[in-house]
């Protein structure tokens, strides 16, 4: 018998990555990454003249189509396997990524005499211009008592789908109008494959406040907003919400010949890009963390019991993992924070002697800074460089260093930037176990698990758990490729449900950073000093 693949599709904020995937045990069999054409348009519409405002993210629809059609087909090619084989097709994508389309579900940007209109495209998860909007919904949510009723965080944030739906109300009310729908991109792309309307529960859950025990809020919730919101939900969210262990529907014969597979595979629903990760980890008990260290950091956790509040949303059950809430959290710059380090403030000669010694920056940096024992450096720094998420919920919060001296060396103020995102991962942490679930395992993926030992050690000994690293680096792609082998079924060739695909389609190498006991009472004292600078900062503006 034949083995089945299944293809996994990760939507990233400048390109799409598609995996085929081995449903046996998950191995990928080749991959392929398409730029989108256009970019994050963030200053201008593509006809070269409509010019955009300050904090606009935008993109265009077309180039999920194109990126899609272009790695799939690479992939199949590079695979050489047959398309009879393939069995199902899984999608993560950033969120929330919203746009407005029509009764066929064409995009407004993508429709004669809309192309100057910014309010036709798509907004990327980035675009912050909604603020006017979040505000007003934080102010109406501070005086009444739906915040507690629905489980809604301290900050409601310029990303989430209201605001963004509630901007293009207030700018553009007539494409709000004549707009059916406004869908998540995700949920786009699983209706241009499947003609489904089905949204995703990942993303209905986490960024439009459905949850599979009540739905979405009433209508006077949308209504203390704005009148004109009343019947938001059936006007504008149509859609049955689809759990994330089933098919969303199936491959059009349309878009079968466009990829060069079989009519009727099944299709998965879309997922938020991030969550994917947990699945494709190997995370999938309760008390397991998947924590992805690359230019941000994602912190996300499995717990029985919902959870809200500092920076952290939880209150979704089975939105990514069925039977559990999932704990979100993260550091907003972790690899762009040293990036910038090394940009900015490291000085020639330094750089000079890496290259001599045919080391790159970072390289050189961490082999200079791991010859000090913990709190040998009297430097202690807030890794606040993105804002902060947790506990503060505050963008425009700014990092820095405390104890700097004539003598400070570049590696001090490297390793004590390192150590602050470490203490500010310990505080989510912390702050996640407030629900009683106790953190036990920690897998790590991303850019830097794989290249900065010194920087994952710190991490251990920080959290004081033990780290293991996901054998595969590709944890999103992976992931929406377990959900797509879910969603065939056992019969097809996949699996019945998401814990026997996980345990067959990942594999974790055993805990490669353990914590150092000798290390863990001087970073305990760092950590209440960061806890205390935190605090004075967090009040403070430039």
């Amino acid at each position: 018998m034949s083995s089945k693949y299944v293809i996994g599709l990760d939507y990233g904020t400048l390109s799409c990555r598609a995996v085929l995937a081995r449903c046996k045990d998950g191995e990928i069999i080749a991959d392929a990454v398409k730029p989108y054409t256009h970019q994050v348009m963030e200053e201008l519409l593509p006809d070269g003249k409509t010019a955009l405002e300050r904090n606009w993210a935008l993109e265009h629809p077309g180039d999920y189509l194109e990126s899609m059609e272009d790695t799939i087909r690479s992939v199949m090619e590079q695979g050489k396997v047959p398309k009879e084989d393939v069995i199902g097709i899984g999608i993560d994508f950033t969120s929330c990524t919203m746009m407005p389309v029509d009764q066929e579900g064409v995009p407004f940007c993508m429709k004669e005499g809309y192309e100057s209109r910014p309010h036709a495209y798509a907004k990327l998860w980035k675009h912050h211009a909604a603020q006017y909007e979040a505000d007003k919904i934080n102010q109406v949510l501070a005086e009444g008592s739906y915040r507690e009723k629905y489980k809604i965080d301290e900050k409601v944030s310029s990303e989430l789908l209201l605001p963004k739906a509630m901007q293009i109300l207030d700018e553009d009310p007539e494409i709000y109008q004549e707009a059916d729908a406004l869908v998540e991109a995700g949920d786009w792309m699983t209706r241009v494959l499947t003609g489904s309307r089905k949204r995703s529960a990942s993303m209905a859950g986490y960024k439009a406040w459905w949850s599979e025990e009540r739905g979405y809020p009433e209508e006077a919730f949308y209504r203390a907003f704005d009148e004109r919101l009343e019947h938001f939900t059936e006007e504008k969210l149509k859609g049955e919400v689809c759990p994330v262990d089933q098919a969303i529907g199936y491959l059009t014969r349309e878009w079968a010949d466009r990829l060069g597979l079989q009519e009727g595979i099944a299709v998965a629903p879309a997922v938020i890009d991030s969550h994917a990760g947990v699945p494709g980890s190997g995370v999938l008990e309760k008390g397991q963390m998947m924590l992805v260290v690359g230019t941000s950091s994602v912190v996300l956790a499995l717990s029985d019991k919902p959870y809200y509040g500092k920076g952290i949303v939880g209150t979704v059950k089975s939105g990514i993992i069925p039977g559990f809430y999932a704990l979100e959290s993260g550091i907003a710059a972790v690899g762009d924070a040293l990036e910038w380090f090394v940009s900015n403030a490291v000085p020639e000669s330094c750089c000079r002697r890496a290259e001599e010694e045919g080391l790159n920056i970072h390289a050189y940096l961490s082999r200079e800074a791991a010859k000090m024992q913990p709190g040998e450096s009297p430097v202690i720094a807030l890794d606040w460089l993105g804002g902060n998420k947790t506990p503060y919920v505050d963008g425009s919060l700014l990092g820095g260093f405390y104890g700097v001296g004539l003598r400070t060396k570049p590696e001090e103020l490297y390793r004590a930037l390192i150590e602050a995102t470490a203490f500010g991962t310990r505080r989510i942490v912390e702050s996640m176990e407030e629900s009683g679930t106790r953190i036990e395992k920690v897998v790590v993926s991303g850019g830097i698990s794989k290249k900065n030992p010194f920087f994952m050690q710190i991490y251990a000994d920080v959290l004081g758990l033990e780290l293991s690293v996901a054998e595969n680096m590709q944890t999103a792609a992976l992931g929406s490729a377990v959900y797509a082998a879910v969603a065939a079924g056992g019969e097809q060739g996949g699996y019945d449900t998401v814990d026997q695909a996980v345990r067959a389609m990942t594999r974790v190498e055993e805990p490669l950073y353990r914590p150092d006991p000798a290390h863990r009472e001087a970073y305990d004292k760092l950590y209440e000093k960061y806890k205390k600078m935190a605090s004075f900062f967090s009040e403070w503006r430039a």
